[in-house]
């Protein structure tokens, strides 16, 4: 595959971090924070893309601040719906490939078991109104697209829930922890690295391609675990898990937030192994990957 020029946006989140170095291998990256390109502001975003002239553009960017979009609609709507909408625009005019990540919150949680792409959406809070907004934006333009919805996204480098449940274990004796909401924990270096595996493994027209093979899919950790689960197993794979941790197990309902949160998003993944070939290693692998790959902070 020749060199491609690459366009990045989330480059400080905990995934952006990862993509943005995982995808050196395919050529030159041009990687933006939020800081970097305020992604509110349409017309700028456009005039960048149109600048650089991309091969691919990801995204990795998004209003996730979940409980605060319930008050800041209109902030959550231009970023997670609007700007994705004019990333899929530009990208199909200069025919590149986009890559744009979702989230499992585009469901209601009552499946009662794990979702696949074709199963029925139903946000229940605004951040997952805006998520599903960008998505349906993005079906609408066409192109050589890829929306990967993705499901409890850590690393320990950012603020997801393996660093929080390591930094709570520093400082309190108990922790309690809702076993009432299950899902598919993602490490951000494993979706990362599955990402530029398929931006890499075709040695055809790329967006071609992509174009041929366009659409949703789902793209998490394999499996699915409670948050009580996956915080005991954090603890066991850690020095924390040495220390008389008490963990106990609580309901969602038990710490009322502004937004409503889905109970069971665990994701089907079979759709993207079947056309990719990829697939992510399952959740329990990958946490101890990345807890013995990454620097942990119960050394600092």
């Amino acid at each position: 595959m020749s060199l491609n020029k690459v366009l990045l946006f989330g480059k400080r989140g905990q995934l952006g971090w990862e993509l943005e170095r995982a995808l050196a291998p395919l050529g030159e990256v041009h990687a933006f924070s939020s800081s970097e390109l305020d992604l509110g502001k349409l017309q700028a975003l456009k005039h960048r893309i149109q600048e650089i002239k991309p091969d691919i553009i990801i995204n990795a960017a998004a209003y996730t601040a979940v409980d605060r979009a319930e008050q800041e609609v209109e902030q959550a709507m231009r970023v997670n719906a609007e700007a994705p909408a004019v990333m899929a625009e530009a990208a199909k005019k200069i025919q590149a490939v986009f890559i744009h990540y979702s989230t499992d919150y585009v469901f209601d949680g009552a499946k009662g078991a794990a979702y696949a792409e074709e199963d029925a959406t139903n946000p229940l809070n605004v951040y997952g109104q805006s998520k599903l907004k960008g998505e349906q934006a993005i079906g609408q333009v066409g192109g050589a697209y890829l929306i990967l919805r993705t499901s409890w996204v850590y690393s320990l480098r950012g603020d997801g829930f393996v660093s929080k449940v390591l930094k709570w274990a520093r400082n309190q004796n108990t922790l309690q922890i809702v076993s009432d909401q299950i899902g598919s924990p993602t490490w951000a270096r494993a979706l990362a690295t599955v990402t530029q595996q398929a931006l890499e493994q075709t040695r055809a027209n790329l967006f071609e391609y992509f174009y041929t093979n366009h659409g949703t899919y789902h793209l998490g950790g394999e499996g699915s675990v409670s948050r009580f689960d996956f915080a005991k197993e954090i603890l066991r794979l850690t020095t924390t898990g040495k220390l008389g941790i008490e963990l106990k197990p609580a309901l969602t309902s038990d710490f009322p937030t502004p937004a409503i949160r889905p109970l069971r998003t665990d994701l089907d993944c079979s759709k993207f192994a079947q056309v990719f070939n990829l697939r992510l290693p399952n959740w329990h692998e990958a946490l101890k990957r990345a807890l013995s790959s990454e620097i942990s902070p119960l050394s600092n």
